[in-house]
Formats: structure tokens, C-alpha cells, sequence
């Protein structure tokens, strides 16, 4: 049975959004059926769209499918507007309604510009994601970054270096670990998924001549995991990790910062890169960027990055699209 198609929230008027959509159904015609959820007076003059009534007609468009939300003024590209912060917010709680309501198999969100939201509609919300899991009702969920060569798991993120040891706890990786794991069988079809955990120090701590995490925190909880069965290798060196050879060992990698997760997929596939939230009880992917107001309006956006997170949100989904 083929999926319901996804659902893809607008974002911020002022970013590039309005400019990927077209761009992305352009290249994705015929493969990954999506629709925008926004408003298609946002969209470039341009660019040809169809308003549609219902998620079922996505299918079949011979343009972009717009789920039409009306927001208060017009676009201006570059220059966010406040009164416009209520309707992204409004278009990212209309896509998580229809996925958990079936009407969608997926979402996949265009970037916020959370500055904008705190000062239009008192979004308090640190990002995307928090809010995500608000509507979903989940207590924990697990960021990830994937593309074909590689995948990602930060256990702390947007925090200061000096302060992931004092963030970095037992039941913090414990966590990150069960969600990536039981994700990478439920979404990914990895019925035996093969974790690569690095350790938080150079050369994994080098038996704790340059610091003990591994031996004290980290390689507790990983044996106390293999017990369960759970195919968990390391702590790892992450000077070694990247590789070819060693990630043809394993089918994610688990970090202990932002950084040592993020540099390595970048620079192998940076523009490929897709943002995968793990933990929620449906798909969620987003390009791996941002607003880029400096882009918005020109036509040079590059949309690689939406159509990755497209397609493998289709994926996921089950969708068989032969991209």
C-alpha cells in the first residue's frame, strides 16, 4: 500500500522556504508526493502551485500542492514580520494533526526562525524539535543527522564544550541510546541495528590517562545495554570513527557532543545532510540549515538538503520512489 503523502510545514516566510517548495516539487514531480502546508500568496510569482482541499490530492497535481493557511501580510524576503510568527506555528500544528490523524505519513519542517516566533507569538520553545515533541507528547527525543554515508547522534548539543562532562549522565546516554536503537529497527528496517558509541576524551580516554568518563560513566552503561542484547561497539576513539573502513562497521554513530557528531557528516555530505528526530511517534525529518535570510527572494537558494530530507522521509515512510 502506498503511503500518504507528506506533509511540508512552511517555515519562515522571510527564509527560503517559499523558494525550496517549488524547487524541491520540480525535482521530486512524480516520486515523493508532499504538499505545503503555508501560504501560497508566500510562494515566488513565479513559481506554479495548486491549491488543494484535501492531503489525497497531492498525488495527482501537475504542480505544487498548497494545503492553504492564510497569513496576516504579505512576504518580505530577508525581513521577518511579526505578525506573520502565529502562522508558522499554526502550520506546523496543522501537519502534525494530519499525521497523526493518517491524512500524512510524514513530516518534513522548513526552518523557523525562532527570534521571530519568541517576538510575534511568545514562542518559548528552544527550537523545531522541543515543540515537536510538546505536540506529541513526548518526554525525550533524540536529534540525529543522516545522510547515505553516514549517521549521526549527538548526545548533548547546543551547549558550551566546558559544560558537556557535568551534562554528560548515565541515564542521558542510556537514553539517546534505547531511542536511536529502537529507531534504527522501527523506521530504518535495521532489524539488528550495530551502534558505534565514541568515547568523550582523545583516544577514548587512553585508559583514563586523559580522563575517566569512559571507564567511570560511559562503558558501565554500554555493558549494562550489551546484557540486553543490544550490538554496541566502544567507547571508541572519534579520531578513528569517520573513516570508510569503521563506518562500514556500524549503522550509526552515538557522540557525546555537538560537534564531534556534526563536523564529520559535514564535511563528507554537507549539502545532503538531513535532520532526523528520533522518539516521536511519527516521522519528522528537516533540512540541515537554516532561514538564510541573505538567500530569500534571490533564486539561489540551493534545495539539495529539502530534497534529501524529502525523500527520506518517504523512505521511512515506506515509500518505494526509486530515488
Amino acid at each position: 500500500m502506498t503511503p500518504a503523502p507528506i506533509a511540508l510545514s512552511c517555515g519562515e516566510p522571510a527564509g527560503i522556504g517559499p523558494d525550496l517548495a517549488p524547487a524541491v516539487w520540480q525535482a521530486l514531480a512524480g516520486t515523493v508526493p508532499f504538499f505545503l502546508v503555508g501560504d501560497p500568496a508566500h510562494l515566488p510569482a513565479s513559481a506554479p502551485h495548486v491549491v488543494i482541499s484535501d492531503p489525497s490530492e497531492a498525488a495527482g497535481a501537475r504542480a505544487l500542492p498548497v494545503l492553504p493557511l492564510r497569513f496576516a501580510g504579505s512576504r518580505t524576503p530577508g525581513v521577518p514580520q511579526p505578525a506573520q510568527a502565529q502562522g508558522v506555528i499554526d502550520a506546523i500544528e496543522r501537519a502534525v494533526a494530519l499525521v497523526q490523524s493518517g491524512a500524512a505519513s510524514a513530516i518534513c519542517t522548513l526552518p523557523i526562525h525562532k527570534q521571530a516566533l519568541a517576538e510575534g507569538a511568545g514562542f518559548a520553545f528552544p527550537g523545531h524539535t522541543e515543540f515537536l515533541a510538546h505536540l506529541a507528547g513526548c518526554d525525550d527525543v533524540v536529534m540525529m543527522l543522516a545522510s547515505d554515508q553516514l549517521r549521526v547522534v549527538p548526545v548533548t548539543i547546543h551547549i558550551a564544550l566546558a559544560e558537556v562532562p557535568g551534562a554528560l549522565t548515565a541515564g542521558l546516554l542510556e537514553s539517546r541510546i534505547r531511542i536511536t536503537h529502537a529507531a534504527m529497527k522501527a523506521q530504518f528496517g535495521i532489524a539488528a541495528p550495530r551502534l558505534a558509541v565514541a568515547g568523550l576524551n582523545p583516544h577514548a580516554g587512553e585508559g583514563g590517562r586523559m580522563g575517566r568518563e569512559e571507564i567511570e560513566l560511559i562503558t558501565p552503561v554500554l555493558d549494562r545495554l550489551r546484557a540486553e542484547g543490544m550490538d554496541l561497539r566502544g567507547p571508541l576513539s572519534a579520531d578513528t570513527l569517520f573513516h570508510a573502513r569503521a563506518r562500514a562497521g556500524y549503522d550509526a554513530a552515538i557522540c557525546m557532543y555537538h560537534d564531534q557528531a556534526l563536523i564529520p557528516i559535514k564535511t563528507l555530505d554537507f549539502d545532503r545532510g538531513v535532520n532526523v528526530t528520533l522518539g516521536l511517534p511519527f516521522i519528522r525529518t528537516s533540512p540541515d540549515h537554516g532561514t538564510a535570510f541573505d538567500l530569500a527572494g534571490t533564486d539561489k537558494a540551493n534545495p539539495t538538503s529539502t530534497i534529501e530530507a524529502l525523500k527520506m522521509a518517504w523512505r521511512m515512510a515506506g515509500g518505494q520512489s526509486g530515488v
